[in-house]
């Protein structure tokens, strides 16, 4: 069993810093940008940094699958505009493409947003399309859609969103098993509504998700509180043992068989208690 565990570190300097930030906070699992996610475009990687992470990868003990990449959030893969979601969609592309160079699996990213100009479901479709774009020109890996809190016109609020999203993409991906999976947010799910303020509610928010989605779809979690009431529709995260989840909400998801062997990644915003919160996580993970 396995309990990949860990936070959203820092890659400044270079992406092979990444797994040794990790290593200095006692993470068994991690993710990044691997690039600026504020601009658009990135100078390549070197072989130099290539070379680097997998060598810090393994020096950390970090497997591919201990490890959640997140793409820019400049990208909008739903953008109703063709020539913005094209950009977009080249963008992501390249993201993937890092990805693969650094010898991992997995790339997260947000839905996108319909910006009030088209359809939900068209919105959707759009993302599929552009998810098969870059499936096809960059092999190997596996997107995860994650969960939104519903702010503005943001997708991916609702798990039937997910399901639509997930369903139309194996419609029209024509390659063996679509390379599509979700990846839940704590903070996102209960500040769209999902509450998860206790075990005994988180326990119904996932049973949902396995009826709409399936549990066999989760490849990643993010472990954050929430500032905010459950349907807030607000993306404010609070450390652990500070928001308006319990502490033992997240005890409860870390002894669940579903989180075994998927990165559990916090983005809570006080760093200096990483070290704490991930021991905390890990020693309950264990009991």
């Amino acid at each position: 069993m396995n309990r990949y565990i860990g936070a959203h570190v820092s890659a400044s300097g270079g992406a092979e810093n990444a797994p040794v930030n990790a290593g200095k906070i006692g993470a068994t699992g991690f993710a990044l940008f691997t690039k600026n996610q504020r601009r658009w475009d990135a100078p390549p990687l070197t072989e130099e940094t290539i070379e680097s992470f997998r060598s810090n990868m393994h020096k950390g003990g970090f497997s591919p699958e201990s490890v959640l990449p997140h793409d820019s959030y400049l990208i909008n893969l739903a953008h109703p505009d063709p020539e913005k979601r094209r950009i977009s969609t080249a963008t992501f592309i390249g993201e993937a493409e890092r990805v693969r160079k650094l010898g991992l699996i997995y790339l997260n990213f947000h839905p996108g947003s319909h910006l009030n100009a088209i359809e939900t479901r068209e919105a959707l479709k759009n993302v599929a399309r552009s998810l098969k774009t870059a499936g096809e020109q960059v092999p190997g890996v596996t997107f995860l859609a994650e969960c939104t809190a519903g702010q503005g016109s943001n997708l991916g609020a609702r798990f039937e969103e997910l399901a639509f999203l997930l369903d139309f993409f194996a419609e029209i991906w024509e390659q063996g098993n679509p390379p599509l999976h979700i990846c839940l947010d704590t903070c996102h799910l209960h500040a769209a509504g999902y509450d998860m303020e206790t075990p005994e509610k988180a326990a119904a928010v996932f049973q949902e998700f396995d009826r709409t989605i399936g549990f066999r779809h989760l490849r990643g979690m993010h472990l954050n509180n929430a500032k905010a009431p459950a349907g807030s529709r607000l993306d404010r995260h609070a450390s652990i043992e500070e928001g308006t989840i319990s502490a033992e909400t997240f005890r409860y998801i870390v002894q669940m068989k579903e989180t075994e062997n998927i990165p559990l990644i916090l983005e809570t915003p006080r760093s200096e208690l990483w070290p704490q919160e991930i021991e905390m996580l890990k020693k309950w993970s264990s009991l």
